[in-house]
């Protein structure tokens, strides 16, 4: 990065004297725990599965034991000041996750997701995924703030899967193969979607490769319409058979499965011989609805089916990673489970209360909440993306607790969504209707004037950042440049092209935020 022109240094001054104190640390958007309470005595969702006879083979979740009796570890963080790592457990046996262990561990840094543990004692963890035959690896891994959620009240993180990020087990022990009967739920983020291929959950090849039709049998999310779509535009829940997403019976429209539009999403499928069907409901409140159930595709492959039993999240069976979603908690089961087994799961699920209260804590990257976005380039670590309210320009300068009322609104953002639901609009806090957007590649704050180039040059696709921290914002509509910040200014740059904010030097920790809890 290339020393500041006069102008920016001495504006830098001027707000650093506004200041006491620079803000060493990242404040990191993380969420308080609250009451220290375990989620009440009684039958969880694999507890129900036993009671039906089709026991959990798998069982994962990063807020929360899906067992009565489970007392172990959800998942495992890592932190990127010095790649430590920790284990992340539950208040008490069969309680909710204990999000405060991680914010204290993860404070003043950023964490990805590493393991998600499977509490079934069958050891079919989810790490990275390496590469497929769709595309090289390892996979990203999730930011492991970018999910904050509620339930029964306790904060608690999903996995918040971007373009690029995978989670898998190639080696696992008891998922069904061939043509056995299994069955799986997930609880999703309803609302963070896209049309790539393909956000999964569930049973895939071992070889990270197409291995052909029905090798596949997993939850799908999302709103692509290539194989098998339903009602309206999306999103649905649909079943990855390899070869094809299925609404119903064969590829193509289904009117019976309808698009959701639940903040919290169950999602089901279950598969035996020449039988399979897709459930639903909100997993807020509410029943189960089925969507389809009945025979196999008549296509070749399906009827037997040949899965293999690896277990994938975030990602397609041959490693396609173009998907984006948001997963809470999850499991296979071992025999096909009964209607009634579900609806007994979904009641469980539901009387939790996701959500309940907040469902866009500080930091999180969901419509509504508001955030901070700090710089990870050494030079620059306590500064801030704010507007100048002089000239709209949009630059990075320190923002502390001790600076003024006005300079922190100017560093405060609203997430919203203008041109693509799975992708991420900044609206100001401090001017509500002016937005981030782009011009001649420089970023300024202007106001939504409803037209479609202004939604396109004001939304950005969040990937895992590229120096290993936080995020890099992708523009929707020139897809080889990200959010920079350059001589103290932002901008819309490439890696190497034509305009000196080009520039190659530090572009990684350049175009990489830490995504903070809002100082407005």
């Amino acid at each position: 990065m290339s020393a500041p022109a006069p102008s920016r240094l001495l504006r830098r001054l001027r707000k650093w004297a506004l200041s006491t104190a620079a803000a060493g640390a990242l404040v990191a958007g993380v969420l308080v725990a609250g009451a220290q309470t375990s989620q009440a005595a009684g039958s969880l969702p694999c507890d129900l599965y036993a009671s039906g006879g089709t026991p959990c083979v798998a069982a994962h979740s990063t807020t929360r034991a899906l067992y009565s009796s489970y007392n172990g570890a959800l998942y495992q963080v890592r932190r990127a000041s010095d790649n430590a790592t920790k284990d992340i457990g539950v208040l008490t046996a069969g309680g909710y996750a204990n999000a405060a262990a991680q914010d204290s561990f993860c404070s003043g840094t950023t964490c990805v997701i590493t393991v998600i543990y499977d509490q079934s004692g069958r050891g079919n963890n989810l790490t990275q995924a390496p590469g497929g035959g769709a595309a090289g690896g390892p996979d990203n891994l999730a930011n492991a703030t970018a999910a904050p959620t509620t339930v029964a009240g306790h904060e608690a993180y999903g996995v918040f899967v971007a373009p690029g990020t995978g989670y898998r087990n190639d080696h696992t022990s008891g998922i069904a193969t061939g043509d056995q009967a299994e069955g799986m739920y997930a609880v999703l983020d309803g609302t963070h979607y896209n049309g790539g291929c393909c956000f999964d959950y569930g049973n895939a090849e071992t070889s990270n490769n197409d291995t052909g039709n029905g090798h596949m049998e997993a939850i799908y999310f999302g709103n692509i319409k290539v194989w098998g779509y339903g009602s309206g535009n999306g999103p649905w829940v649909m079943a990855d058979l390899e070869n094809g997403l299925f609404s119903g019976v064969n590829a193509g429209y289904n009117a019976n499965d309808p698009s959701v539009s639940n903040r919290y999403q169950t999602a089901i499928v279950k598969g035996g011989p020449n039988q399979w069907a897709i459930r639903g409901g909100n997993a807020a409140s509410g029943s189960l609805s089925t969507y389809y159930s009945g025979a196999r595709p008549n296509v070749s492959g399906y009827n037997p089916m040949h899965k293999e039993g690896a277990i994938i999240l975030g990602i397609g069976g041959d490693n396609s990673k173009g998907a984006a979603g948001t997963f809470y908690e999850g499991v296979m089961t071992s025999g096909y489970p009964s209607d009634a087994t579900e609806n007994a799961v979904q009641a469980n699920i539901t009387s939790v209360g996701y959500g309940n209260g907040s469902s866009t804590g500080p930091g999180s990257l969901t419509p509504g909440s508001r955030i901070s976005l700090r710089a990870t380039t050494p030079c620059c670590t306590t500064d801030y993306v704010q507007h100048d309210a002089a000239d709209n320009n949009v630059v990075i300068a320190p923002v502390t607790s001790s600076s003024s009322a006005t300079d922190r609104g100017d560093a405060t953002w609203v997430v919203r969504g203008l041109a693509n639901t799975s992708c991420l609009s900044f609206e100001s806090a401090n001017d509500p209707g002016r937005y981030l957007r782009h011009s001649n590649f420089k970023l300024q704050l202007n106001a939504d004037d409803g037209t479609s180039q202004f939604a396109q040059d004001a939304t950005f696709c969040p990937q895992t950042g590229h120096n290993g921290q936080g995020y890099s914002f992708q523009s929707v509509n020139y897809t080889d440049k990200y959010l920079r910040h350059y001589d103290y200014t932002v901008y819309l740059a490439a890696n190497g092209g034509s305009n000196t904010w080009d520039s190659t030097t530090s572009w990684n920790d350049d175009t990489s935020w830490a995504v903070g809890s809002p100082w407005a």
